[in-house]
C-alpha cells in the first residue's frame, strides 16, 4: 500500500510540474480569443458593416471618364463631285499612306433623383443587415461561453468519478492488508485474499480507464479553447449550482435571445425589400452632365481637320410600362418571403419555449434529487467506515464490506453525477436568455 501511495504521489507531481492550471474566466476567455466560429460570424458582420452606405445602395453620383487616342494609315480613293457656275468641276483623291488620328475625351457624372425610394429601402435594409451580423455574432459567443463551461464542468465530473474510485482503491488496500493480516494468525483463507487482491486491481485498472477518459475530454476541451491538443493542463474546481434560476424569468426573456432578435431583424429586412420590389414599377428619374471633347485630323481626304468639344447635362428617364407582370409577381414574393420570416421567428421561440420548460424539468428535479444525493453520500462515507472497523474485528464478512464499498462508490457517482446535470441545465436555460456569463 505504501508503494501504490508513493506511486499516486509522484505521478501527482509530475502531472503538476508540466501542467497549465486553468480556471473558467481565462478558459472562457481564450475560447472567445480564439475561436474560429466566432471569426466566420465577425468576418460576415464586417461584410455588412462594409456594405452599409449609401454608395452601396445606390444613393451617390456615379462619375466616369473614358478616352482613345487611334492613329492609323490609309489608302485613300474618293470622287469629289462639285459644279461652280454650272461647269463641272469634279475630282479625284488618290493617296496611299494617308494617315489620320482620331482623339477622343469626356467626363461625365449622373445621379439618381427618383426611383420609387428604392435608395432609401435599400440602405434601410443594409443597416438592418448590420444589426442582425451583430446578434449571430452575439449568439455565436454565447454558444461558445456555453460549450466551454460544459465541457469545464465535464472535467470536473469526470475528476470526481476518479476521486472516488481512488477513495474505493484505498479502502480495497485496507481491506487487503487487513485480510493478510488475518490470514497470518490463521483467521482468513486464500479466498478472502484472492477477493481482495481481484477487487483491489479492478479498482486499480477502473482508475485507469477512467484517466483515459479524463485526458480525452481535456483534449475536447483544448479543441474548444483552440489550443494545441496536447497541452498540458490542470483543473482543480467544484461544481456550484445556481439554485435561483426560475422558469418564468427564462420564459419572459427569451426575446432577448440573440437568435430572436436576429429572427426579428430578418422580418425588417423582408419588409425593405418588398419595398425595393414594389420600387421597381415606379420611374427612375437621374440628372447628368459632363464634358466631352473630339478631334479628328487626316493629312488627305475631304475633311483634314474636325474639332468638336463642351460640356453637357441633362435628364432622362424610364417608365416601366409592361415586362410580363415580372415586377408584380417579385413583389408578391418578397411579401410570401416576410410572411415566412414572422413564421421563422415564432418556429424559434416555440422551440425555445419547449426546450426551456424540457431543461428547467431536468433542472428542478436534479436539484430535489441532489438534496438527497448529498445526504445518502454522507451515510455511505459512514457506512464504509464503520463496515471496514467491523470487518477487522471479524464482525463483517469481505462480502459485507464490498456491498458497503459499492454502495459508497453507487452514492458518490450519483451525487456528481447529479451535480452536473444540475450545472448543465442551468447553463442552458441562462444561453437561452443570452445572458450567460463564466
Amino acid at each position: 500500500m505504501k508503494r501504490l501511495f508513493l506511486l499516486n504521489l509522484l505521478f501527482v507531481i509530475k502531472t503538476l510540474a508540466f501542467s497549465q492550471q486553468m480556471r473558467l474566466p481565462d478558459a472562457v476567455s481564450i475560447a472567445l480569443k480564439n475561436s474560429l466560429d466566432i471569426q466566420v460570424v465577425r468576418n460576415n458582420l464586417n461584410i455588412n458593416e462594409v456594405s452599409n452606405s449609401y454608395g452601396f445602395a445606390g444613393g451617390l453620383p456615379l462619375v466616369t471618364a473614358s478616352g482613345s487616342d487611334n492613329e492609323q494609315s490609309v489608302n485613300i480613293k474618293q470622287k469629289i463631285s462639285q459644279k461652280i457656275n454650272g461647269i463641272d468641276t469634279s475630282y479625284n483623291i488618290i493617296r496611299n499612306g494617308a494617315t489620320s488620328n482620331q482623339l477622343t475625351g469626356g467626363a461625365s457624372g449622373s445621379i439618381v433623383l427618383f426611383n420609387g425610394l428604392r435608395i432609401v429601402s435599400t440602405k434601410r435594409a443594409l443597416e438592418e443587415m448590420e444589426k442582425q451580423g451583430q446578434e449571430y455574432v452575439n449568439s455565436q459567443i454565447q454558444n461558445v461561453i456555453a460549450s466551454v463551461m460544459t465541457s469545464y464542468y465535464d472535467i470536473v465530473r469526470q475528476q470526481g468519478y476518479i476521486k472516488t474510485i481512488k477513495q474505493s482503491i484505498t479502502v480495497s488496500s485496507q481491506k487487503l492488508d487487513i485480510v493478510k493480516a488475518q490470514q497470518g494468525v490463521g483467521l482468513a483463507n486464500n479466498a478472502d485474499l484472492f477477493q481482495a487482491q481481484l477487487e483491489l486491481n479492478n479498482m486499480i485498472q477502473a482508475r485507469e480507464s477512467q484517466q483515459l477518459v479524463i485526458d480525452q475530454a481535456k483534449t475536447n476541451f483544448l479543441v474548444l479553447l483552440t489550443l494545441k491538443p496536447d497541452s498540458l493542463i490542470e483543473i482543480s474546481d467544484t461544481i456550484v449550482v445556481d439554485k435561483s434560476v426560475a422558469l418564468g424569468d427564462i420564459i419572459n426573456n427569451l426575446s432577448t435571445n440573440p437568435d430572436v432578435i436576429a429572427a426579428d431583424e430578418q422580418i425588417k429586412i423582408n419588409r425593405f425589400i418588398e419595398k425595393q420590389t414594389a420600387a421597381q414599377r415606379y420611374p427612375t428619374i437621374r440628372a447628368t452632365a459632363g464634358y466631352n471633347y473630339s478631334r479628328n485630323q487626316a493629312s488627305a481626304g475631304q475633311t483634314l481637320l474636325n474639332q468638336q468639344y463642351g460640356p453637357l447635362a441633362g435628364f432622362n428617364f424610364v417608365i416601366p410600362i409592361y415586362n410580363g407582370s415580372i415586377y408584380k409577381r417579385q413583389q408578391k414574393i418578397a411579401e410570401i418571403n416576410t410572411r415566412n420570416s414572422a413564421l421563422q421567428k415564432d418556429i424559434i421561440i416555440r422551440n425555445y419555449s419547449s426546450d426551456a420548460v424540457k431543461t428547467f424539468q431536468a433542472y428542478s428535479s436534479s436539484l430535489i434529487q441532489l438534496e438527497t444525493a448529498q445526504k445518502n453520500f454522507e451515510l455511505a462515507q459512514k457506512l464504509i467506515a464503520l463496515v471496514l472497523q467491523q470487518f477487522q474485528l471479524r464482525q463483517k464478512t469481505i462480502v459485507d464490506l464490498t456491498v458497503a464499498q459499492q454502495t459508497f462508490e453507487t452514492a458518490a457517482f450519483t451525487l456528481t453525477n447529479l451535480s452536473y446535470a444540475s450545472k448543465s441545465s442551468e447553463i442552458e436555460l441562462k444561453r437561452l436568455t443570452g445572458k450567460l456569463t463564466p
